[in-house]
C-alpha cells in the first residue's frame, strides 16, 4: 500500500510518526513539500518517505490519500486535483463536510472523514471516523482507538471536543506558572503538573466503563481541598464557560 499526504503540518507529522512505529504494512509514503522543515525531517527519519512538490504527483502515486490542509486551502485546491475511483481518501479537514468533499473530488472514490490528534504520534488517542469503513478502521486501530460515528452530525460533536486540546495545555501551563511564582523551578513545576494530570488521565482510562461522576465524587472528601476547589470553580462558572465554548465551536462546524 502506498500512502500520500497532501499538507505537511503537525497532524501529518504525528500520523506518519505513528505509522512508521506501528505494524501497518506500507510500501511508500509520499508527502508534499509545502512545509519544507517538516517534510525534510520526516524524510530523514524514514527511507520509505519521498517528497513531491506537486500534489497531483502524490495522488497519482498513492493508493490512500490523506487530506491534511486547512479548510480554506482545501476549497481552493481539491476541485483542481484529479482523483480516481480506486482511491481511498481520508480527510482531516474540519469544516468541509462529506457532501462537499464528494462534490469537490467529483469521483466515486471511498471518502472517510477522520479526526486524529497529535498523540497519535505515540499511538495514543481516539480517532472518530465517518462514515463506517472497515479497512480504514483497522488502519487507525493500529495507531490509535478508532471510534465509528453513525452520522456526520454526531461527528461534529467530536470535532468540537477536539478544540479543547490547546485550552487543556494552557490549563497545565497556567498551573505550572503559578508553581513557579511560588518559588519552584520551571523544570520541576512542569514535570510535576504533567505527571499529575497524566496519572489522573490514566486512572480515568482504567475506569472509563464507569460514570465519570464517580471519579468526581471519589476524588473529594467532605470539607477537603478538592471539594473547596470544585465548589469555587463551579460558582465562578468555569464549567459553564467550557460548555459555552463547545457550543460556539459546534456552531462554527455546522
Amino acid at each position: 500500500m502506498k500512502l500520500g499526504f497532501i499538507g505537511t503540518g503537525e497532524i501529518t507529522k504525528a500520523v506518519i510518526q505513528g505509522i512508521i512505529n506501528s505494524k501497518i504494512k506500507y510500501k511508500k509514503i509520499f508527502i508534499s513539500k509545502r512545509n519544507n522543515k517538516t517534510s525534510k525531517y520526516l524524510k530523514k527519519i524514514n527511507k520509505k518517505i519521498s517528497i513531491f512538490s506537486d500534489n497531483q504527483e502524490i495522488i497519482n502515486n498513492s493508493d490512500w490519500i490523506f487530506l491534511a490542509v486547512t479548510p480554506t486551502v482545501g476549497m481552493q485546491i481539491l476541485s483542481k486535483l484529479s482523483f480516481k475511483k480506486k482511491h481511498t481518501i481520508i480527510s482531516f479537514i474540519s469544516t468541509i463536510k462529506l457532501r462537499e468533499l464528494k462534490m469537490l473530488i467529483n469521483k466515486k472514490a471511498t471518502i472517510v472523514r477522520a479526526i486524529p490528534l497529535p498523540p497519535i504520534s505515540i499511538k495514543r488517542g481516539p480517532v472518530p471516523l465517518f462514515p463506517k469503513n472497515n479497512k480504514v478502521k483497522k488502519f487507525f486501530d493500529k495507531i490509535g482507538d478508532s471510534i465509528e460515528v453513525h452520522s456526520e452530525t454526531s461527528s461534529l460533536n467530536f470535532w468540537a471536543t477536539s478544540s479543547l486540546m490547546a485550552p487543556y495545555y494552557e490549563f497545565l501551563h497556567e498551573i505550572s506558572k503559578w508553581l513557579q511564582k511560588k518559588g519552584m523551578s520551571k523544570l520541576h513545576a512542569q514535570k510535576y503538573v504533567v505527571s499529575l494530570f497524566s496519572a489522573l488521565s490514566d486512572a480515568a482510562v482504567m475506569r472509563s466503563n464507569k460514570d465519570l461522576k464517580l471519579l468526581v465524587r471519589t476524588s473529594q472528601t467532605p470539607k477537603g481541598l478538592n471539594e473547596e476547589a470544585l465548589k469555587f470553580l463551579k460558582k465562578k462558572g468555569f464549567y459553564k464557560q467550557l460548555n459555552f465554548s463547545l457550543e460556539k465551536i459546534l456552531k462554527r462546524l455546522k
